[in-house]
């Protein structure tokens, strides 16, 4: 049988300094029939040229380039040209496991019904040094919101899956289902670790380019898992790149976090409630944190205005929130007061257990 083409999506921008990093460890892939696809969004540092010079002769490497439009597009560029069989998300920023794509797809040749797999990543900081070697359940919250049988109705022994890898993953395991619902509550991918089929993809289509900064992937993934059944494989496959200055995770880009993942999850929920198998309570708090995140944001950059609509529908939707009562009330009266009413918030914080909006 025919290797199958993996078509590997890296899209850049001013990323000289760590690009040749993360080519090389997609190009080390001990499954290597790919195609590396650069999308450069319009960089300014010298990206071309580390391109043309150091993987000039390696026909495995395709450079592309776009006016600056941001990530959304330049991936929605590469899957336009991408002809794959599969296709692999990359940033470039991020490195992966050598292994990563051959055991992926080991995965997706087992179960024909997965439409996408993806898995666990260890985060390191600027220096390279590993602080956490298995991370998506710290960035991603939701995973504490479920058990891995409530999120995953089957799970088993990658090395059944892969024999010939069996050194590599030890006692992890793949656990898959169909898991949109869970997904409306929060992310559970992350994006550089995804490989996925070609005939998902074509279902799913592209990235929404209106969803700015962040977010993006969320609504991608959302849509993936929406349109069938994906597996997790629970072991770190790649290195997750951390507390580089130009990254969009930075605190000024909450706003747009906050928002986008309210805009993602309310048409779903409005239009697809009878699909999704969460209890109202569930749901209601997935919405109410939203509103919650977004007012609380609204209040801290001075749009009181925009910052009492949402924790109004917080409340509206889970009344028993002392705090978001506290914030409400403190876009009501004038400035002295809420001053003080915000450290009075400040305490409560402080005082109450756990985590979450309440």
């Amino acid at each position: 049988m025919t290797s199958p083409l993996v078509s590997v999506v890296v899209p850049t921008f001013n990323r000289a300094y760590c690009l040749a990093r993360t080519l090389d460890s997609a190009l080390a892939q001990t499954h290597a029939r790919l195609e590396v696809l650069v999308v450069d969004d319009g960089s300014t540092d010298g990206t071309a040229a580390l391109v043309r010079e150091r993987y000039g002769d390696d026909p495995r490497v395709v450079y592309l380039h776009q006016a600056n439009a941001g990530v959304s597009a330049a991936r929605n560029h590469g899957l336009r040209a991408a002809r794959g069989d599969f296709v692999a998300l990359l940033d470039s920023d991020d490195v992966w496991q050598p292994w990563k794509i051959e055991l992926q797809l080991r995965c997706l040749e087992r179960f024909p019904e997965l439409g996408m797999v993806w898995t666990d990543m260890a985060a390191i900081d600027p220096s390279g040094a590993v602080f956490d070697p298995a991370y998506i359940r710290t960035m991603y919250s939701t995973y504490g919101l479920f058990r891995m049988e409530e999120i995953f109705s089957r799970s088993v022994p990658l090395r059944e899956v892969a024999p010939e890898l069996a050194d590599v993953v030890g006692e992890a395991r793949l656990h898959a289902g169909d898991i949109f619902s869970p997904m409306i509550m929060g992310n559970l991918v992350h994006t550089s670790t995804v490989l996925i089929r070609s005939e998902r993809l074509e279902q799913v289509r592209q990235f929404d380019e209106s969803l700015k900064f962040s977010g993006e992937d969320y609504d991608f993934h959302l849509r993936t898992c929406h349109a069938g059944p994906v597996g997790f494989l629970d072991l770190p496959a790649i290195q997750y790149q951390r507390g580089m200055p130009d990254r969009l995770t930075r605190h000024e880009y909450r706003i747009h976090t906050a928002t986008n993942f309210l805009r993602t999850i309310e048409p779903w929920i409005t239009g697809a409630r009878e699909q999704i198998t969460l209890p109202q309570r569930m749901v209601d708090t997935a919405l109410a944190d939203a509103h919650a995140w977004i007012g609380e944001l609204q209040l801290e950059a001075g749009r009181t205005p925009e910052a009492r609509t949402h924790l109004f529908r917080s409340v509206r939707l889970r009344p028993a929130q002392k705090r978001m009562w506290l914030l409400l009330g403190s876009t009501f009266v004038p400035q002295a007061m809420r001053e003080r009413l915000k450290s009075g918030y400040r305490r409560l914080k402080g005082g109450v257990a756990g985590g979450g909006q309440s």
